[in-house]
C-alpha cells in the first residue's frame, strides 16, 4: 500500500459510495465482507480503487476508528 498524504486521507473520510447496494454509505462504514470482496475481485481504476484498497487494509488492521477521527476533525 503506497502512503496517503493527508488530503487523501481527509478526502477518503468523506467519499461515499457511488453506485450499487452500499450507494451513498461512507467508504470506511462498507461491510468488511464487501471490502474483501472486492480485494479478492479487484479494485476499481483510477481513485475509487485506490481509496477501497486502503480501507481493505485500514479494517484488516482494525484502524477504521482512524479515518472516523479524521471526519470529525476536518468537516467537510
Amino acid at each position: 500500500m503506497i502512503q496517503p498524504d493527508k488530503e487523501f486521507l481527509i478526502k477518503l473520510a468523506h467519499t461515499k459510495m457511488p453506485f450499487g447496494k452500499y450507494k451513498d454509505r461512507y467508504l470506511i462504514d462498507l461491510p468488511e465482507y464487501y471490502v474483501v470482496w472486492y480485494h479478492n475481485k479487484g479494485f476499481p481504476k483510477g481513485p475509487l480503487g485506490q481509496m477501497l484498497e486502503t480501507v481493505y487494509e485500514l479494517k484488516l488492521n482494525g484502524l477504521e476508528e482512524l479515518i472516523r477521527n479524521i471526519k470529525r476533525q476536518f468537516p467537510k
